[in-house]
């Protein structure tokens, strides 16, 4: 195949200065960091200048609704990755855009509203 390509990719050897923790890298790139706290996870995650999106993975509900609703981005999927309803409102925040898509949120263009999905059992 021509031009760039890059394979599924993890990022584990934890850089906190790397490109990909803090720019808005659309790939198949993931990051690992380590944390000592969920007050240490937020602030990483809220300290970019974008908020587009972000998942939570975890077996505590506790600390699902605690990350998810104080995380600045535009939608959280708990459990889950890029679950969609299209008239859920999307869009994200800080850098990452104003306003959301999906009827009929699209009305309310300069709100900052959070879509918080969570997939219950299996």
């Amino acid at each position: 195949m021509r031009g760039y390509f890059f394979a599924p990719t993890v990022i584990s050897d934890g850089n906190e200065s790397s490109t990909l923790l803090y720019e808005e890298v659309f790939g198949p790139f993931v990051a690992v960091v380590k944390f000592d706290n969920l007050q240490e996870v937020v602030e990483k995650a809220n300290s970019t200048p974008y908020g587009l999106s972000a998942s939570i993975w975890s077996k505590s509900i506790d600390n699902i609704t605690s990350v998810a609703s104080s995380l600045r981005v535009g939608t959280v999927w708990c459990n889950c990755w890029m679950v969609r309803e299209l008239n859920m409102p999307f869009g994200g925040t800080k850098d990452s855009g104003n306003g959301r898509d999906g009827t009929p949120d699209s009305f309310d263009f300069y709100s900052e509203k959070k879509n918080v999905c969570i997939k219950l059992g299996n």
